[in-house]
């Protein structure tokens, strides 16, 4: 009920949408499940959840086996797969999220990785409520980051992060020039 769906969107398999939502234009969703008042714009989405007052993309790819929310954000060219999103969190752009387990409030900042294939086997990453992520970070599966934990932008994290933590993991810069 009152619920938009705008053209060149595309609903397959047993795909459900709740009231109140605003799906497309350009959206695929097959086997998919939107709770009440989402929106998902100009994204993919196969075998999920949305719960309610979420928003997907514009440019997202939710993958099979994730649940996104209640009231998550994932945005632009941001990638999940087989994750739990948790209530309020933000993974607003440029990431992929892999065999993850986001809990609620946490602030995923742009080009993260959850480094989840070591080549044989899938590890996952679990992440508590209220951390923040900054900017281009890779967290290296199997790892653990604590509630309230942040990580310094450009870390690459491979040891779990206690609770209220700050994480810095990354080279100290050196400049050379030629005298040098």
């Amino acid at each position: 009920q009152d619920s938009v769906i705008y053209p060149s969107t595309i609903l397959r398999g047993k795909t459900k949408i709740g009231k109140m939502c605003r799906i497309g234009p350009f959206t695929y969703m097959y086997d998919v499940s939107i709770g009440n008042e989402c929106e998902v714009r100009i994204s993919q989405l196969d075998t999920c959840r949305v719960l309610e007052k979420s928003q997907i993309g514009p440019f997202s790819n939710i993958r099979p086996e994730s649940v996104i929310g209640p009231r998550a954000r994932i945005g632009n060219f941001t990638e999940v797969k087989n994750s739990r999103i948790g209530f309020g969190t933000k993974i607003n752009h440029l990431s992929y999220i892999g065999d993850a387990e986001i809990h609620e409030d946490v602030n995923i900042g742009a080009g993260t990785i959850t480094c989840n294939y070591d080549g044989k086997t899938k590890h996952k990453t679990t992440i508590a409520a209220k951390a923040f992520v900054g900017s281009n970070v890779n967290l290296i599966a199997p790892v653990k980051i604590g509630r309230g934990a942040r990580i310094a932008a450009g870390s690459t994290v491979t040891e779990d992060v206690p609770d209220e933590a700050l994480a810095i993991a990354r080279a100290r810069q050196v400049n050379k020039t030629d005298a040098t």
